[in-house]
């Protein structure tokens, strides 16, 4: 279940994502996030991942690396070991991207997500 928190995040996106919509619909010249297409999320070394072996959560700039927080408890099949050198990839893109991670271990992200701890 998501917390009170993350709802009022989810609405806020959604608000944000209304407003550049409809100033689009209206003619204003809003820019998109780039994001990474199929092909160039292939092309990308596996070091740039937090789940190199799954190539799963690339680390390539704020926005996957916020991406990849929200979703570590929703990765499944890598062991307690492999997650927590994702975690330590994560922590040290969000360093290098300024991204601030207020979990400060990967198990506090467990807690009431939908994943299960193995």
């Amino acid at each position: 279940m998501a917390t009170e928190r993350q709802k009022e995040a989810a609405r806020q996106n959604l608000k944000k994502a209304r407003e550049s919509q409809s100033a689009r619909a209206h003619g204003a010249k809003v820019p998109r996030s780039p994001g990474l297409s199929t092909a160039q999320e292939n092309r990308l070394p596996e070091s740039d991942f937090a789940f190199p072996k799954e190539r799963k959560e690339p680390l390539v700039d704020a926005r996957h690396v916020r991406n990849a927080v929200a979703r570590f408890d929703q990765v499944e099949g890598v062991t307690d070991h492999e997650r927590d050198q994702a975690w330590n990839r994560i922590r040290r893109a969000a360093e290098r991207f300024d991204v601030e991670i207020e979990a400060d271990n990967w198990r506090d992200l467990f807690k009431g997500g939908k994943a299960k701890k193995r």
